[in-house]
């Protein structure tokens, strides 16, 4: 009776509380909880196995590609069709399209970069089509385009009075002008890429000569990849995109996802394929993938780089990752039904569409990434009676890992962070798969990614621009902070009852989503 007196009516209610959560716990844990687990880990290993496995089909074709020298493109003969086209002046007439949204930062390097281009100035035409909704910056552009005019180039200025369609509503309506009549080829670059003077020199010739050819695609160079980490990162992603997953569509199906810039069209194949369409935000992929149904085939262009610039702001990286993971997501879930029933390809390239580029490297990759090693191999701690082989949960991720960062030999000693913050970003990813895939809200959201240009490098300071002064607000991100709480719960159980030491990936992957959650990634641009 004396403790029960003098006890703290606080600790005794904490305790009995926490004895309740531990008792209904143990009553869910093994009918509940166990088979859960038990089946959510079989799907994430069977996910992560169909992963492992395209990862492995890719490199053992990239390294056939490589050591017998048998890139596409070298087979074609582009020096004879460069001197038939110098000798007897038959040049065709090519249209460069820049579409741009309120580009201040940048769209003097775009025209500046287009208007120079080698071709002959009377079978070229720019054409600049301007969203933007700034009038001062609107005047800006039309002064930038006078300027080239008055130099000889054939610039054509085109704005809209609406955004109907973004990019692709803009792309569409520059293809109805009447002086696009006469052009056979269409060259795209976003307001941000800067061509080689050489670029249509070493595009063009490939589909002159090769009439089954709709698309010649160059990769991206980046010209702030040394900006701060997430930069870095970013491009160790993006090299792997171009250097392996790019290859292996053009050497075996001729086919891949058209980047949506940095491409050459055949504007005949646009028109057969139905033009552009605005029912996703990936338009670009979706045109591919309509001109590959019809039997147009597509060549990459490996060692033909066009400079453009990395996204270097966390803000403006989300929402360039959530349309670039939704749109796929949600043009798989309206094309399937056509892909499977279409008559003009091979039953292998049907089955390359649906199961390698769009189902494991569009939708299983992003939710592999987040779902097993960020929340079912955690869960397996906090639940003993689940047990995850080693080689299933340390090897099969290593080899993925290593495969991708091979691609860019001077980052990998970034390899660390960079599945830490891809680890972060599948959060995302995977939210807007299912978005795309359930076409739930956000389906169709489109927010043109931010380009800094030289500003960055002209107006402030390195130290200045890693200052934080954007708002608390705007800088914390909720869900990556329950998944930080969520990984240090589970880190630090493991470090008390464990007998491994897999506290240690926990504690750093909490601590990248806590770094993340507080937005302290990336540069920070002052207001």
């Amino acid at each position: 009776m004396r403790n029960l007196v003098f006890q703290d009516p606080g600790i005794r209610v904490s305790t009995n509380s926490t004895q309740s959560l531990n008792h209904a716990w143990e009553r869910i844990r093994v009918p509940v909880v166990v088979p859960a687990l038990h089946l959510a880990m079989y799907i994430c290993i069977a996910m992560s196995v169909m992963l492992f496995l395209e990862r492995i089909y890719m490199a053992i074709v990239i390294a056939g590609v490589k050591c017998f020298g048998k890139k596409r493109y070298t087979k074609y003969k582009l020096e004879s069709v460069k001197e038939d086209l110098e000798k007897n002046k038959n040049y065709p007439m090519v249209l460069v399209q820049i579409p741009m949204f309120n580009e201040k930062e940048v769209y003097k390097l775009s025209i500046g970069a287009v208007c120079g281009l080698s071709w002959p100035s009377d079978r070229l035409v720019v054409q600049v089509l301007d969203d933007s909704t700034n009038e001062v910056l609107r005047t800006l552009v039309d002064l930038e385009c006078r300027k080239w005019i008055e130099r000889g180039i054939n610039v054509k200025y085109e704005t809209r009075n609406n955004r109907n369609g973004y990019k692709a509503g803009a792309l569409k309506e520059g293809l109805k002008k009447q002086y696009v009549d006469d052009c056979e080829y269409v060259v795209i670059f976003d307001a941000d890429f800067q061509p080689e003077e050489d670029f249509l020199w070493r595009t063009i010739p490939y589909l002159i000569d090769n009439p089954e050819l709709a698309l010649v695609q160059a990769r991206w160079k980046f010209v702030n990849a040394d900006e701060c980490l997430m930069t870095r990162l970013q491009e160790m992603s993006l090299d792997y995109h171009f250097s392996v997953e790019q290859e292996v569509g053009s050497s075996t199906c001729s086919f891949f996802g058209f980047n949506g810039t940095a491409g050459v069209w055949r504007i005949r194949a646009v028109n057969d394929a139905g033009g552009w369409k605005d029912r996703t935000t990936v338009e670009d992929m979706d045109l591919a993938v309509r001109a590959s149904l019809k039997g147009w085939k597509f060549l990459f262009v490996g060692d033909l780089a066009v400079k453009n610039e990395l996204p270097s702001t966390f803000k403006a990286y989300r929402f360039q990752q959530h349309r670039w993971s939704c749109g796929p997501a949600n043009l798989f879930r309206k094309m399937i039904k056509e892909i499977i029933l279409c008559e003009r390809v091979s039953v292998w390239k049907k089955f390359h569409l649906i199961y390698g580029f769009f189902f494991v490297r569009k939708i299983i990759a992003h939710w592999v990434t987040f779902f097993f090693y960020c929340i079912v191999i955690p869960a397996t701690i906090l639940v003993p009676e689940v047990h995850l082989t080693k080689p299933l949960a340390i090897y099969l991720p290593a080899t993925i890992t290593i495969l991708n960062a091979a691609c860019t030999p001077r980052s990998f000693h970034l390899l660390v962070f960079w599945i830490l913050f891809e680890n972060v970003m599948s959060l995302h990813r995977s939210k807007a798969a299912i978005i795309g895939l359930l076409e739930a809200s956000r389906v169709n959201e489109w927010v043109v990614t931010e380009k800094l240009g030289n500003t960055m490098k002209q107006k402030y300071s390195a130290k200045a621009s890693k200052k934080p002064r954007s708002r608390i607000g705007e800088r914390i991100h909720v869900l990556e902070l329950l998944m930080g709480m969520y990984m240090l719960h589970c880190a630090i159980y493991n470090m008390l009852f464990g007998n491994d030491h897999f506290f240690i990936y926990l504690f750093l992957q909490a601590g990248a989503f806590f770094i993340v959650g507080i937005g302290y990634v990336g540069t920070f641009v002052p207001n």
